[in-house]
């Protein structure tokens, strides 16, 4: 069975520092998509970041350039998140995404496996 659980959320305030991972199991992800993405209540899930398999391709949302980084350890089959200086408007719930393709995730319908989500809160 495929799990994608993510973990490295929580308070923090405006200007902070978060770094997000989210461990894969059940197959391995190395040469396939993934991605973040966020969601708050009433709004759809928003892409934020995808990094391809590996070439290690990635493309972020403009909301989120030169703030936030992605990248992903093969040998541990995890994926992380950066993120620094952080805003208000960056509160939401952070999903893990994953496809079985080798090209960068920034889709939902290219999405295979979901994680839980973690919560992000940023205070101001």
């Amino acid at each position: 069975q495929v799990q994608l659980v993510e973990s490295g959320g929580g308070l923090v305030q405006a200007g902070g520092s978060l770094r997000l991972s989210c461990a894969a199991s059940g197959r391995t992800f190395s040469g396939f998509g993934m991605a973040w993405f966020r969601q708050t209540p009433g709004k759809e899930r928003d892409f934020v970041a995808g990094i391809s398999g590996s070439s290690g391709i990635t493309r972020y949302a403009d909301s989120v350039v030169g703030r936030f980084t992605i990248s992903r350890d093969n040998a541990k089959n995890t994926l992380y998140l950066q993120m620094n200086s952080l805003k208000p408007e960056d509160t939401a719930v952070y999903y893990c995404a994953a496809s079985l393709r080798t090209f960068v995730l920034v889709t939902r319908s290219q999405a295979s496996y979901w994680g839980q989500g973690t919560q992000v809160t940023v205070s101001s």
